[in-house]
């Protein structure tokens, strides 16, 4: 490609583009990859590149094993302007513990340099009461406290190119390991949508080979890869909530049933200001307790739901969802049918009552 290259856009508009392309991709893109964006030779990329640099200090960097050489903006440099105000801060700090996790990602990387920015707006002195007040570190009382936590140290390099290819609508593939599978299988997949439920991330999206939307869970996830060059369209009718079934998990039922459940008055406080469905309805009962109905598909993820509860909770329908609970029971009970050594014995009737 010699000459000036052929199109609409401007040496203006494709600095333009290079710019967004390298802040959309913080680990970087290859020489090729960015001439075939821009459609210009690798000798005119050079030149812009050049030009990018006047503003930015472009950081080479080599993939693993010697591969391609990758260029990128550092975080430190990419231009944001964020307003606002002191309680608005100090509400996005609350929530600095939930991405723990990711540290060691990239993203991660750019949500703390986000989360610093905000921080030094919180830092500034208050108003009323508390003016002047610059140094009351309420970002280390204020905050939010997940109740499970995992480690994705050891999958970073995952992490980086899920969150790329869902926020780029790229394809990516993957060796995934489905549930009770030996070996992992090679999948190509059109991310929808980045879930994170309790203490797993989820990739909710469509595996190509199937033809089927479903719900990826990172754990078993290998070597993903998302694609530099090709792009999908985000179906019309795709809606996160059809995957989300509140406490019970991320799924999409394709038929359901009436569920009823009955909640003594014990469990009545900590159940009237929870969620559970999106589908929920709560009744008073005379007892003092609560009456749960919903409408869900999968029976499985009830079954473990209703064992939290213990004995303060009770399936009134349906009747296939009782025998579950009641199997389940049974088999925890056989658990514990067999005799006590004496030894075990002795050490129990030792203890101490508590206080």
């Amino acid at each position: 490609m010699r000459g000036r290259p052929r199109g609409k856009f401007t040496q203006h508009r494709r600095l333009d583009q290079l710019r967004e392309l390298l802040e959309r991709h913080p680990k970087g893109l290859a020489l090729n990859d960015l001439s075939l964006a821009l459609g210009v030779s690798s000798r005119t990329l050079r030149r812009y590149l050049k030009e990018v640099g006047r503003e930015y200090d472009l950081e080479p960097s080599c993939t693993r094993g010697g591969g391609k050489l990758l260029w990128r903006i550092p975080l430190r440099d990419i231009p944001r302007r964020v307003e606002l105000r002191r309680t608005q801060a100090y509400a996005l700090l609350a929530s600095r513990r939930l991405f723990e996790p990711m540290r060691g990602t990239a993203l991660f990387e750019e949500i703390e340099l986000v989360m610093h920015k905000i921080l030094s707006v919180a830092n500034r002195p208050g108003r009323g009461p508390n003016a002047g007040l610059a140094e009351v570190n309420l970002e280390e009382r204020f905050l939010y406290l997940p109740s499970e936590t995992k480690v994705y140290s050891s999958k970073t390099e995952e992490i980086d190119e899920l969150f790329q290819a869902v926020s780029d609508l790229r394809p990516m593939t993957m060796q995934y390991n489905r549930t009770g599978r030996a070996k992992d299988e090679l999948v190509t997949v059109h991310p929808y949508a980045l879930v994170w439920f309790r203490d797993a991330i989820y990739c909710i999206g469509l595996d190509v080979g199937r033809d089927e939307v479903r719900a990826f869970l990172l754990d078993r996830m290998r070597d993903v890869r998302c694609s530099t060059l090709q792009r999908f369209g985000l179906p019309e009718n795709f809606r996160v909530d059809d995957y989300f079934q509140g406490e019970l998990g991320i799924w999409r039922a394709t038929s359901r049933q009436k569920i009823v459940l009955e909640f003594d008055a014990e469990a009545a406080p900590q159940l009237r200001n929870r969620r559970v469905h999106p589908t929920q309805k709560l009744g008073s009962l005379p007892s003092g307790g609560l009456r749960l109905t919903m409408s869900v598909g999968d029976l499985e993820p009830l079954v473990r739901w209703v064992l939290q509860w213990g004995r303060h909770a009770r399936v009134i329908e349906p009747a296939e969802l009782a025998q579950r609970i009641f199997d389940e029971l049974r088999g925890t009970l056989a658990n514990y049918r067999s005799p006590v050594t004496k030894g075990s014995r002795r050490r129990v009737s030792g203890r101490k009552k508590p206080s």
